[in-house]
């Protein structure tokens, strides 16, 4: 029987899954979660979410600057596991951990493995257009995100959803999915299926600020898919009259009285819903923008505190 589980995450992802486990016949000993860092402007010490959900259970808290040190393999050992349940923790566990477990250690991957290995495949199944995601759970060895794969739940992308979206949606789906896979662990007919060696995407690799710049050069279905995979997080921009301009909502431009011939990121039509932008494929219609230092606002607000005409690049 499973009645000791150590949970292992830190990001908003993982909250789901810590509530459905606490609110479950199982008991969570202790959660691993990253270190407290300073975030705003201010600089302030907070939490992870991971954390404050913990506190507010009295669940005892470790934040370990590298899990793989010989102190917390040590403090496991003590806490004595029967299984471990890791979403997105943020460290690559060591073997020694792997092991500890009599059922091992439980990953909840957000994309239907072996898809999208990596640090965001939320985000990446968005920018790549995908009509699909979904929820794996596995049990990991180590590699990164190779372990043998025990359940799946697929998710249809909406036409507009956008990582945030995507985020909440598999982040819902993981906890239920956790809480069968523990159950199907427990009663023996968990079944595991191994993972071909390559990953039939590429590699989802972490994202950073500079990843939403937006290359005008691109298609327009390829800039839109961008904007939505940025949205909330770290956003998809432009440089615009030596300052940066968020883009948070875009269309696909479908009519055909444009002319195609400018520079891709030249402005080719101003309507009052929207600023229409050559690309290297196609006009984008940007419907949502926030220049720096203001809150975000649609077209109409936007040209009233900053007025544009075609001609003008983005």
């Amino acid at each position: 029987m499973i009645k000791n589980v150590v949970f292992m995450g830190t990001p908003d992802f993982a909250v789901g899954t810590l509530e459905a486990l606490i609110n479950s016949k199982y008991e969570v000993s202790a959660v691993f979660t990253q270190p407290d860092k300073p975030k705003g402007r201010g600089k302030a010490v907070q939490m992870t979410p991971v954390k404050e959900i913990a506190m507010e259970h009295e669940i005892p808290v470790y934040q370990p600057v590298k899990i793989r040190e010989e102190q917390w393999i040590e403090v496991l050992k003590d806490l004595a596991p029967d299984v471990i349940v890791v979403v997105a923790f943020g460290q690559i566990i060591p073997k020694a951990i792997l092991e500890l477990p009599k059922y091992g250690c439980i990953n909840v991957h957000a994309s239907l493995l072996p898809a999208y290995r990596g640090a965001a495949p939320i985000q990446w199944a968005v920018i790549n257009g995908d009509e699909k995601s979904g929820v794996t759970t596995m049990r990991m060895d180590t590699g990164l995100d190779t372990g043998d794969m025990i359940l799946k739940e697929e998710v249809t992308l909406d036409k507009k959803e956008t990582g945030g979206s995507l985020f909440d949606k598999l982040s819902e789906v993981g906890a239920r999915l956790l809480i069968r896979t523990l159950e199907e662990l427990e009663d023996g007919t968990a079944q595991f299926e191994k993972q071909p060696v390559e990953s039939t995407t590429e590699y989802a690799e972490m994202l950073t600020k500079k990843s939403g710049n937006i290359d005008w050069n691109k298609s327009a279905a390829e800039i839109e898919c961008l904007i939505r995979g940025m949205n909330p997080w770290p956003s998809a921009y432009t440089a615009w009259r030596g300052k940066t301009l968020k883009i948070w909502a875009a269309s696909v431009y479908s009519k055909k009285e444009i002319d195609e011939m400018a520079v891709p990121g030249t402005v080719v039509g101003v309507t009052k819903q929207a600023l229409l932008v050559q690309t290297g494929d196609g006009v984008l219609a940007l419907e949502e923008l926030q220049p720096e230092g203001k809150k975000r606002m649609p077209v109409d607000a936007f040209l009233r505190g900053y007025p544009m005409e075609a001609g003008e690049m983005i």
